[in-house]
């Protein structure tokens, strides 16, 4: 038989039945010793709005103070059928935390019989990093880029976090982690409104670039070892992932004009 726990009625929130039952298996349990040593940190994400959804997109390398920790992590998870969530900070407990979230999600939409509702899942998410605040102030502080595609406005939207849940909408372009304000840079130059899913993407990955091109934490596209940047896009049909290939291709392109213009490309002056 089930506990009792596990068969009492009452919120809809995972988070909340975990608080009460499991509390040790939430993230931002203190670490036992207190110690910072060896942990894994990730960067850079971007995301862009373009007509008809959402891109994000994320670089593949973790650090550990001045090493790489890895080449191919992956920062961009599908949160449910319509949002995803990039992370940027502490790696084990932002992925953690992402799992933690996809449940939420999931476990919302069981019990009520209803998807959770766009501004919901940037509220629930808040949440989760307020849980998380006291492990941010010792250092390990994670900062999600959550992206979604509003079935009831027929847009893509994106939200930006800070480590104590505060929530701001981002109407354009956005970007969080070490190499944020070079891409943030880039996509000044680059974005326009009512822009392409494939210009979109591109736009993205030149962010990208020149945060990895000035940011030493944020990994630029590995030649050698095919590794790329990972691309996610939310339309009305739904969350997709591009593939490697997919990806390369367009990454090509943009290493490719790079050969002549190192800098990228340049915007128009008026």
């Amino acid at each position: 038989m089930l506990p009792d726990a596990f068969r009492a009625s009452g919120s809809s929130s995972f988070v909340d039945f975990l608080a009460s039952h499991a509390p040790d298996q939430l993230p931002g349990t203190p670490i036992a010793d207190g110690s910072l040593s060896g942990v894994a940190h990730g960067t850079t994400i971007v995301a862009a709005t373009f007509a008809g959804g959402v891109v994000m997109a994320g670089d593949r390398r973790a650090t550990m103070g001045n090493v790489i920790a890895q080449r191919d992590i992956q920062k961009v998870f599908p949160t449910d059928e319509y949002s995803c969530v990039g992370i940027a900070g502490t790696a084990g407990i932002a992925v953690e935390m992402t799992r933690l979230f996809q449940v939420e999600l999931e476990h919302y939409e069981k019990i009520e019989g209803a998807v959770l509702s766009t501004d919901g899942k940037a509220n629930r998410l808040a949440a989760l990093l307020r849980g998380n605040l006291g492990m941010a102030m010792q250092g390990l502080a994670v900062l999600p880029l959550f992206a979604a595609y509003d079935l009831d406005l027929g847009a893509g939207r994106i939200v930006a976090f800070d480590v104590t849940g505060n929530r701001n909408e981002e109407r354009t372009f956005h970007s969080v982690g070490s190499g944020s304000t070079f891409a943030r840079g880039a996509l000044k130059k680059l974005y326009r409104e009512g822009m392409s899913e494939t210009d979109a993407v591109t736009a993205v990955l030149q962010g990208l670039y020149d945060a990895a091109d000035d940011d030493t934490a944020t990994g630029g596209p590995d030649l050698a070892r095919r590794i790329f940047p990972m691309v996610g896009v939310i339309t009305a049909a739904g969350y997709r992932q591009y593939s490697d290939d997919e990806t390369a291709a367009i990454a090509d392109q943009v290493i490719a004009g790079r050969m002549t213009s190192p800098d990228g490309p340049s915007a128009p002056l008026a």
